[in-house]
Order: structure tokens, then C-alpha cells, then sequence
């Protein structure tokens, strides 16, 4: 059985930075899809980046684009988001997915979820 466990949320000041780890376990994830995706208070859950397994990355939204980086260590099953010049409204609770093949921007289309981690970004 898949799990997906993440951490390195926080609270953090504005312009501070923070690197979110997912741990994955309970299969080999070649040919896998990885991706974090945010929820804020009141509003829907938004994707932020992914990347395969072979290491292909993408980011998402306009707004995390030259501060956000998702990357994959190059040993173990672990993703990581490092968030760099972190503004308030990036204040979230960030979950890390996995789907089988390519990723997608859809959370329905993500068959596994972890529990979320709290980013807080203090102004």
C-alpha cells in the first residue's frame, strides 16, 4: 500500500524559506507521477509542481514560478519542495500526491495522497 508522508511546514517570515520533504513507500514508484498540491482556508486545492519519476518537472502556477522547485533525491523514494521568498499568500496546507504515469494538474486524476503539511508565512 502506498504512503506518502510529508514535513517541513512551519511558520516562516515573509521572504524566509522553507523545504518540504515526501516520504514514499509500499512500491516501487518507476513509471510514477509526483506532485505538490496546496489548499488554502476557503479555496480549492491547487497543484504547485510535479515531477516523473525519471525526473521531468513542471511547475504550475504563475505565482510559484522562480521561487518554488520540486526535485527528487537521487537515492530512496523522497520529493522534495523547496520554497524560497515566501509571501503570505502562500499560507497553505501542502500535500504531497502520486499517480501511475505522467503528472497531472488534476488532483482527481492522483490516486494517492499524503496527510498535508501547514506552510504559514507570516507578513
Amino acid at each position: 500500500q502506498v504512503q506518502l508522508v510529508e514535513s517541513g511546514g512551519g511558520l516562516v517570515q515573509a521572504g524566509g524559506s522553507l523545504r518540504l520533504s515526501c516520504a514514499a513507500s509500499g512500491r516501487t514508484f518507476g513509471g510514477f507521477a509526483m506532485a505538490w498540491f496546496r489548499q488554502a482556508p476557503g479555496k480549492a486545492r491547487e497543484f504547485v509542481a510535479g515531477i516523473t519519476w525519471a525526473g521531468y518537472r513542471a511547475a504550475s502556477a504563475d505565482s510559484v514560478k522562480g521561487r518554488f522547485t520540486i526535485s527528487r533525491a537521487d537515492a530512496g523514494n523522497t520529493i522534495y519542495l523547496q520554497m524560497n521568498n515566501l509571501k503570505p499568500e502562500d499560507t497553505a496546507v501542502y500535500y504531497c500526491a502520486a499517480r501511475s504515469g505522467y503528472f497531472s494538474q488534476s488532483t482527481s486524476d492522483y490516486e494517492h495522497w499524503g496527510q498535508g503539511t501547514q506552510v504559514t508565512v507570516s507578513s
